[in-house]
């Protein structure tokens, strides 16, 4: 390497620093703190003592960590379809420009810009089986958040509603960067809206589709704020998800170690979902190149 090249590689070194320093301290460190909390047993009081891999394997065995994961996982297969259809038929309205579309597209996007845990205070309200806006609307009485059935469709449907804005924007985005001559062109060999639409914009749509599919999922899995506001957790664990399971391991049974130890694991398992989308997508991708 040249002097020049040693130069330029240290300038842009130097142009990353900043940013390298947020990811160093806001991401890498902090989950490297909890990794090596996840060895220890630590109630926040006593000095914490080493236990290895204790804590993981009593995760691993524990009935109630696998039910947090089933109830996570349903969670995400209510909202990601629901709010990817809604978000992309969304777009496409808005895509339109008609009037009062702009509007329309500022009211979506309240929702989601408003914080979470103050949107679920009030939709636990408007669900209130005694005196709830909703129950009244209807005129007769609806447990939401007390009925075992009931309870994790309706977060979902407050989860859904609250990100329909996001999705719609990112799709909304997409649209505007096809070129119209490929609609053109398929209007010309008499495509019809539908088969434009399944032909045409959907595939090209393909990299929004992945960013929202993989930012939904994860933000899913990592739900909190809604859950602890409407039912906290229950009822008898219902709407436990993994996220609110950690919260009460290190927060209501001072259990810091295995909640460390949960949030390693939750982190893995993203990573294996976010992997396996993205192959999906590659493999789809290029099966239509070739």
């Amino acid at each position: 390497m040249t002097a020049g090249h040693r130069r330029d590689t240290a300038v842009g070194y130097a142009f990353l620093a900043p940013s390298l320093v947020g990811v160093g301290g806001f991401l890498l460190l902090p989950v490297a703190v909890v990794a090596g909390i996840s060895l220890f047993r630590w109630d926040l009081v006593s000095p914490a003592h080493w236990t290895a891999l204790d804590n993981y394997r009593s995760i691993l065995t524990d009935p109630a960590f696998g039910r947090s994961l089933a109830v996570t996982a349903f969670f995400v297969l209510l909202v990601i379809p629901v709010q990817t259809a809604l978000g992309l038929a969304a777009a496409v309205l808005l895509d339109q420009r008609l009037p009062g579309s702009t509007v329309f597209r500022a009211v979506l996007v309240l929702p989601w810009i408003s914080a979470p845990l103050a949107l679920g205070v009030v939709w636990r309200w408007l669900l209130d089986p005694s005196d709830g806006a909703v129950n009244q609307l209807l005129g007769h009485r609806v447990e939401w958040l007390t009925s075992p059935v009931l309870a994790l469709p309706s977060v979902a449907a407050v989860t859904v509603w609250t990100n329909v804005g996001y999705v719609a924007l990112f799709f909304l985005a997409g649209l505007a960067g096809i070129p119209p001559q490929y609609s053109e062109a398929a209007r010309i060999d008499g495509a019809g809206p539908w088969q434009g639409f399944r032909r045409i914009t959907l595939p090209l749509l393909r990299p929004t589709m992945f960013f929202v599919l993989v930012t939904g999922v994860i933000s899913s899995f990592q739900v909190f704020d809604t859950v602890y506001a409407m039912t906290r957790g229950g009822p008898a664990g219902r709407t436990e998800v993994v996220a609110y399971a950690i919260y009460r391991e290190a927060f209501v049974d001072f259990r810091m170690g295995r909640a460390a130890a949960m949030s390693v694991l939750l982190f893995l398992l993203l990573i294996t979902v976010t992997l396996a989308q993205q192959t999906y997508f590659r493999r789809r991708t290029t099966e239509e190149m070739g």
